[in-house]
């Protein structure tokens, strides 16, 4: 019987629960929020606005950790501390910014394709309207003229007048 116990549990074949040490499940985030994060990110950070910020909060880290009682100073010159905040800063903005860029790249190709197709129905209408236009003139080409119709009118007349004034005129007699 403890035979059959290892044939059913012990089988590479048959899936059973795992034990031991597990990786977490991957991490899933909302695409369109984080990337919105990080424009917002990049926009501020490149603002005149955090660039003065951040020097106003530099120079005072460095005059309280230059002038304040060595007794409450946290961070001695050489600043490691202020340098290692800066690298992270460095660390985590810089593919925001990268994620930024990505996503207004996208944006203007979608733009870009979308100009192209307008732009390709709009030579495809402006070369219909050139050829209606072009069959247009060769119609209108073969339309008789208003000076035509009266030449023809006034050849016409005349010849009527010519063929009563024959029939008025009295029969010959030879």
């Amino acid at each position: 019987m403890a035979d059959d116990k290892w044939a059913d549990d012990d089988r590479l074949s048959t899936p059973g629960p795992r034990s031991g040490f597990q990786w977490p499940r991957r991490m899933r985030f909302d695409q369109e929020s984080f990337g919105r994060f990080a424009e917002w990110i990049a926009r501020y950070m490149g603002s005149p606005a955090f660039i003065m910020w951040m020097t106003v909060f530099i120079a005072a880290w460095i005059v309280f950790n230059a002038v304040a009682p060595a007794s409450i100073r946290f961070d001695e010159n050489p600043f490691i501390l202020l340098t290692l905040m800066l690298s992270i800063e460095a660390a985590y903005s810089a593919p925001l910014i990268l994620l930024a860029q990505n996503r207004q790249e996208d944006r203007d190709r979608m733009s870009l394709d979308e100009d192209r197709r307008i732009s390709a129905q709009s030579r495809a209408d402006m070369d219909y309207l050139a050829r209606e236009i072009a069959s247009l003139r060769s119609g209108v080409g073969e339309l008789a003229t208003r000076d035509f119709i009266r030449s023809e009118i006034r050849d016409q007349l005349r010849d009527l007048l010519e063929e009563l004034e024959r029939a008025d005129e009295p029969p010959d007699e030879h």
